[in-house]
This record gives C-alpha cells, structure tokens and sequence, in this order.
C-alpha cells in the first residue's frame, strides 16, 4: 500500500488564517479603552479639585505652623504656638466666635422652618401657583451688594423705615449697630430674606417625587394635614432638610458680605464700633490685610474649617433624629 505524499490536507486540517493587523489593532485599543477611559473622564475633576481645593487646604496647614508675614523676609516654624494663642490669649477671637454663631442659629432655624411650610403651601393648588414659584426664587439672583443696601435703609436709625414702624406703636428707635442682638437680628432678616426662597424650592422638588398614594391612604385613615404633613412629609425629606442643614451651616458659619457691607465707613471689616457683629470670616481679613500676620491667619481659617466640619455633623445626626422621631 502507497502512500500518496502530494495528496492535498483535507480543509479542516488547514491552519487559521492570522487576522488582519487592523482588527488586532482595534482589539488593543478597545482593551485599552475599557481600562483606563474611566480614569480620564474622572481625571479633570481629581485635577481641579487638586488645584483648588487640596493645594489650598496643605498650603494654609503649613503656613498655620509658621510666622509668615510680609513684613518678614524670613519665615521661622513656630509649630503649634500659633494655635495657643488663639486659644488661650484673643478674646476677640471669640468674640467673632460669638457672633457668628449667635447670627447663624438666628437666620438658620427660621430660614428652613419658613422655607419648609413655604414650600408645602406651594406643594397645594393655588391660583397663579406658576407665579409664586418663580416668586420665592427672585432673591437668589438678587445681588448681595444691592440686598445689603437696601436693608441698610431699613434699619437706618434716624429715617429707617423699620424705627418709623416701632414708632407707631410706642417704641423708642433703636441703633440696629451699635446694639449687639439688634444687629445679629437685622442682618439675620437680611440673610433669610435672600435664602428661604432658595430652600423653598429645594423642599418643593422634593415634595413632588413624594408618592400621591401615601396622602390617599392617610386621608382614608382620617388623619389631617398637619397630621399628614409630620408623619409623611417630614420624614420623606430627611435627605433633603440634611442636606439644607449642612449648605445653611457652610454659609451661616462663612458670613460676610451681610454684616460687612451693613456698617458704614472705613472700620466695616472690625464689624462696628466694638465688634459687635464681626464674624470670624471677617476677623481672619482683619488679621491677615491689617495685621499682616499670614501665619496666624492661617490658624484662624484651619480652626473655622474644623468648627464647621463639626456643626455639619452634629447637624446631621440632629436632623436624623428629628426625622427618625416624627
């Protein structure tokens, strides 16, 4: 028996045909693409954010640990003394500390409870319900400047039109500047007057996501609004008022275009004649444009970093509980 050696491969014996470059290629550059695109669509964000926000935050860490100043051409490490003496030896330090809280807590709290009912008086049919929507948002856009004007004038002493109403009921005029509460109360209203329209409307989105059927139900079981509106409404926006909670602490705590721009003359940034509404963002310009101590201006923005860090959380568990209990 012969073996025939020129007898051609059956067709399955054939070896594959290697693909074509351009395929190969196109397989490689898929495979990079679903590995590392994602980092590149993130890429900008970490960049800004390093620029902007961690850059600023280490740069302001170390010069808190020094006694940079530009009168100074040499800069010394001082470590932690910085921090000690705003602790133990400046009292006007804490009297910024004073009013900044005493001013947040007095726009906070009434900001979001009137924005709340606002918000669910609005959440109902109105007539011209379009209208007063787009109403409540016209302070946003308001410019500061002109909103700390005009309520400048109201609570002007001689010719305010705020001491011409307490005048028609019997009560003397009151110096909205030189008086501490009075003044914390003035530039509250101002503040609340620019932001429940804002937390207004934040409250209404989300009493709209809020199923219909929970209200039915309710009403069915012959509960009331108000009733409905602790025991269903409430609780449903707990991420919401969390959230308005820790932006209305960020704000309240960083206050300074209000009560600067409400004194008048040169001294705006001491926040009146005693400091009697000075907030500790104003404070930290003072030390750092009139004082030029950099370093200490530092210390000053690390410790209003961590005391709003702090707020935001005792806030947060704050509303959780609130909402929790409701």
């Amino acid at each position: 028996m012969s073996l025939d050696l020129h007898a051609e491969a059956p067709p399955d014996a054939r070896p594959p045909r290697p693909a074509p470059p351009e395929r190969g290629r196109f397989a490689a550059l898929t495979r990079l693409d679903l590995k590392y695109s994602p980092y590149l669509y993130v890429l900008p964000f970490f960049a800004i954010f390093a620029v902007f926000s961690a850059y600023p935050i280490g740069y302001t860490v170390w010069i808190a640990l020094t006694d940079r100043s530009p009168l100074n051409a040499t800069i010394s490490f001082v470590g932690l003394d910085n921090f000690v003496e705003l602790f133990t030896n400046d009292p006007q330090f804490w009297n910024a500390v004073y009013n900044t809280f005493g001013m947040f807590l007095l726009s906070t709290v009434p900001q979001l409870l009137i924005a709340l009912m606002l918000a669910n008086a609005l959440n109902r049919r109105l007539p011209a319900q379009t209208f007063f929507r787009m109403a409540i948002a016209m302070p946003i856009i308001t410019s500061t400047a002109v909103v700390a004007l005009i309520f400048s004038m109201l609570y002007a002493r001689e010719f305010g039109l705020v001491n011409w109403a307490l005048d028609l009921v019997g009560i003397e005029p009151i110096d909205w500047r030189a008086n501490r509460y009075a003044s914390w109360f003035a530039i509250s209203t101002m503040v609340d007057w620019r932001w429940i329209g804002y937390n207004a409307l934040i409250y209404l989105a989300a009493m709209q996501s809020i199923s219909k059927d929970m209200y039915e139900a309710a009403s069915l079981d012959g509960a009331s609004r108000r009733r409905q509106f602790w025991s269903i409404t409430v609780p449903q926006l707990r991420p919401t008022i969390i959230f308005t909670l820790i932006i209305s602490t960020i704000g309240g705590l960083q206050l300074f275009t209000e009560p600067l721009l409400f004194t008048s003359g040169s001294g705006g940034i001491s926040g009146g004649s005693e400091g009697q509404f000075q907030t500790i963002t104003m404070y930290l310009l003072d030390v750092m444009n009139t004082r030029f101590r950099w370093g200490y201006a530092g210390a000053v923005a690390l410790v209003l970093f961590l005391l709003i860090a702090l707020m935001s959380v005792v806030n947060y568990l704050l509303a959780r509980r609130i909402s929790s209990d409701k």
